[in-house]
């Protein structure tokens, strides 16, 4: 059946009151839903968008543009937080600086070279009759002159010993011999010892008329001045140094 329109007259809805409710509700939610959507869109637009740069930089190759002066271009966003070694060293922090490496002591000088010691082995004989009168054991000032001599050269030497025998010729007992040549060597060493020389450096005997120095008939005769003059080398003092030589 066809339904007729009269002018004038308002339509009859083919919908109900509750259809009509519930289709409002709808077009409520799909707005919602569209703005949500769009919001979102635009804040991801904003999260997305990359982080500023302080320096302008190539397009292609990302090199950091230069003037002609060599001085970097800053961008409007730049700040000094944005400095670069390469743009701004002078606002770069700087790094703390190493700690110096502990600097090692000198070598303590080599000592100086020991001077080798030359040891010393020498004898000095003194004819008894430079040192003493004939038959006596007190020193001569020509002796002591000679005493003197051996003194001044033992100045060189760090001496360890020294021998001092006394020595007489034949002529006489051999033990009057002995105490003469014991009394003319305890003579030489006192005399050292006055000048300085250590007393228990030094050894003094007597052998009397042992060990001659003149050959066997070479004086021969009756004792007479002649005999004495030639017995002359067997009258002596001989004094041995033991020992090394500092200078």
């Amino acid at each position: 059946m066809t339904t007729k329109h009269q002018e004038g007259r308002p339509m009859k809805s083919n919908y109900s009151a509750t259809e009509c409710a519930t289709r409002s509700l709808s077009l409520q939610s799909l707005s919602a839903v569209a703005l949500a959507m769009v919001t979102g869109l635009f804040a991801s637009a904003a999260f997305a968008q990359p982080k500023p740069d302080g320096y302008l930089q190539a397009p292609v190759s990302g090199v950091t543009v230069k003037d002609p002066f060599g001085l970097c271009w800053r961008t409007g966003y730049w700040t000094p937080a944005m400095a670069t070694k390469e743009c701004d060293p002078d606002l770069v922090p700087k790094e703390a600086a190493p700690a110096p490496a502990p600097v090692a002591a000198p070598p303590a000088p080599a000592p100086a070279p020991m001077l080798a010691s030359k040891p010393v082995a020498e004898k000095v004989t003194l004819s008894a009759d430079t040192l003493f009168d004939f038959d006596k054991s007190t020193l001569r000032s020509e002796g002591k002159a000679k005493l003197d001599d051996l003194v001044d050269k033992l100045k060189a030497v760090a001496v360890q010993t020294i021998i001092d025998i006394g020595y007489t010729d034949r002529i006489g007992s051999k033990a009057y011999n002995l105490k003469l040549s014991k009394r003319r060597a305890d003579t030489v060493k006192a005399y050292l010892v006055s000048k300085g020389v250590p007393a228990d450096r030094i050894l003094a005997k007597g052998k009397g008329k042992a060990d001659p120095v003149t050959r066997p008939g070479q004086c021969n005769g009756h004792v007479s001045r002649k005999l004495i003059q030639c017995l002359q080398p067997d009258r002596r003092v001989e004094i041995e140094v033991i020992g090394t030589r500092t200078r």
